[in-house]
């Protein structure tokens, strides 16, 4: 008897963890709403772009992305980028692979977010 007893709290307390764990992603998504268009700049040339950033699922354009507090990472098959978005500037780094050894990209993007 007693011995279920310490089964069924230690059960009892997984679920508690499982359930404080798949919350976490919400958190650390700053409690945003699930999808928003950013709009990102090439300082050198001045061309514009959307990226579609949803938070509810960690996408980036629908790529897989590490959503963090301070950062955005994710890679893009398209053009073989990896990209890092800073949440707080909104400086957003590419690094291309090439076989003349690769190369970077730099914009802003605009934080704002859009309805």
């Amino acid at each position: 008897m007693f011995r279920n007893r310490v089964l069924a709290a230690g059960i009892a307390g997984l679920a508690a963890g499982l359930a404080a764990g798949l919350a976490a992603p919400a958190a650390n998504a700053d409690a945003q709403q699930s999808a928003v268009a950013i709009t990102c700049t090439n300082s050198a040339g001045g061309a514009s772009w959307q990226i579609m950033i949803d938070y509810g699922k960690a996408t980036v354009d629908a790529n897989p992305a590490e959503i963090t507090p301070a950062e955005i990472y994710w890679f893009d098959p398209k053009d073989g980028g990896h990209y890092a978005l800073d949440r707080k500037s909104g400086a957003l780094t590419g690094s291309v692979a090439s076989s003349t050894g690769g190369f970077f990209r730099h914009a802003h993007c605009s934080l704002e977010k859009s309805r």
